[in-house]
C-alpha cells in the first residue's frame, strides 16, 4: 500500500502573516516537509503562521512532534482540524499547547 502524499501550500496573507494548507498524511515519511516548509517561511520574515489541517487524512505521533516543532520555533495556529485530530490532540493534551481553532458556538462541526 503505497503511502499518500503530503502537500503544502504556501499562501502569504499579508507581511509576516503565512498559511500552510495542509493535504495528505502527515506522518513519518512527510513529517520533515513541513518542519522544513515552516522554516522557509519564518526565514522569509513570517511572523504568524497559521496551520490548515483540513486537508489531512492521517496524523500519527510524528506528525505531532512536527506540529511541536513548528509551535517551539514559531507563533502557530491550527484551523481545520478534524474530530478524529482534535480527539487526538485533546487526548495528548496538545489542544492548548498548539493553538487549535475551535470551531465556534458549540462545538465540532462536520466537514465539508
Amino acid at each position: 500500500m503505497a503511502a499518500q502524499l503530503l502537500t503544502i501550500e504556501v499562501d502569504r496573507l499579508d507581511a509576516g502573516r503565512v498559511r500552510l494548507r495542509l493535504a495528505g498524511e502527515l506522518d513519518f515519511d512527510t513529517a520533515p516537509e513541513l518542519i522544513a516548509a515552516a522554516e522557509n517561511v519564518r526565514r522569509d520574515g513570517c511572523q504568524d503562521l497559521v496551520i490548515d489541517l483540513t486537508g489531512v487524512a492521517l496524523c500519527d505521533s510524528s506528525g505531532l512532534s512536527a506540529l511541536v516543532v513548528v509551535h517551539r520555533s514559531d507563533i502557530v495556529r491550527l484551523t481545520g482540524v478534524g474530530p478524529q485530530l482534535a480527539s487526538l490532540l485533546d487526548r495528548t493534551g496538545l489542544t492548548e499547547l498548539l493553538g487549535v481553532e475551535r470551531p465556534a458556538a458549540g462545538g465540532m462541526r462536520a466537514a465539508g
